[in-house]
């Protein structure tokens, strides 16, 4: 086999994960696809995927080859496009990463209307709050809150957004409505369940002031509905994504709790794995959603309760 061709079967292979999937995918046996990853291990001198009984996974060789094997194919089709003349049509397998909550109202939607404009085009979404890598879970596309983790990933900025701490006024009656950010040690707090490092704990800042409270309450969750029901239930101050609680906030269901102090970075991205040469299929969701989601990239960022 060729290089080019070895890279392209490696690529596919990652993408569906285990050898019985990439065997149905190309029409052959399992035996026939472990003989041929095989034979390419051999040709290169190095393991390329750690094998158990339920998946495969990249071993740092193997991402190498993956990632800067994958910018060699994608920098060939640029080429012979140049050569021919022709534009590629977008087709084949898509596969986009969202988070659970904003995947079901916003993301699926969006898919469903892509796809009705590329039919050749079949997108495979998948929800989840859990990080996913990129690369190593053969993801095309991901949208995400906050920051990259890794610096070698390429991001589009999709939407603006917040992260913003809210309560009814029937609760803040009662309770009373913070004045500063340690004041909400002595509030029930509704926070969710992410990992131990940021269990619990709220970073605030208001321009140079820094301030990082740890706060309780007597309700937690690893589910973003579940914790705003409670919230709509007056049982505590939560902190949420704007676009989760702007409509809460506009009828006045919900009120903002320390509007002057912000949060971590909520904005929404579109990351993809490498940094040009996008596939036809990918240029275009990429294109597609940046037009679809434009009115939430120029509002002002200081009007949470008009965007989402």
């Amino acid at each position: 086999m060729d290089g080019f061709s070895d890279i392209a079967f490696f690529a596919m292979l990652n993408k569906h994960g285990s050898l019985a999937a990439a065997a149905q995918e190309l029409g052959v046996t399992p035996p026939a696809v472990s003989k041929r990853l095989a034979a390419l291990e051999r040709r290169l001198g190095v393991r390329l995927l750690q094998r158990t009984t339920r998946r495969l996974s990249l071993t740092p060789e193997g991402e190498t080859y993956l990632v800067e094997g994958t910018r060699v194919l994608a920098e060939l089709q640029a080429l012979e496009q140049t050569v021919t003349g022709s534009s590629a049509t977008p087709h084949g397998l898509l596969r986009v990463s969202a988070t659970l909550g904003f995947g079901r109202r916003h993301v699926a939607p969006a898919l469903a209307a892509f796809a009705r404009a590329y039919p050749r085009v079949e997108v495979q979404m998948h929800l989840s709050d859990r990080p996913v890598n990129l690369v190593e879970q053969g993801f095309d596309l991901q949208i995400r809150f906050g920051d990259l983790p890794d610096a070698r990933l390429t991001a589009r900025l999709l939407a603006n957004n917040r992260r913003l701490l809210c309560a009814t006024p029937g609760y803040l009656k009662a309770a009373g409505t913070p004045a500063t950010p340690q004041d909400l040690t002595r509030h029930d707090c509704i926070f969710i369940r992410e990992s131990d490092e940021t269990f619990g704990t709220w970073h605030l800042r208001n321009g140079a002031r820094h301030e990082t409270v740890k706060v309780r309450g007597q309700l937690s969750t690893n589910d973003g509905e579940s914790a705003l029901a409670w919230a709509r239930e007056g049982r505590g101050i939560l902190l949420r994504s704007e676009w989760d609680v702007a409509p809460l906030l506009r009828s006045g269901e919900l009120r903002v709790v320390l509007p002057e102090w912000s949060l971590p970075n909520a904005a929404i991205y579109l990351v993809f794995p490498t940094r040009s040469h996008l596939s036809a299929k990918t240029r275009a969701l990429v294109d597609f959603l940046l037009e679809r989601f434009a009115a939430h990239r120029q509002r002002g960022t200081q009007a949470p309760y008009h965007g989402w």
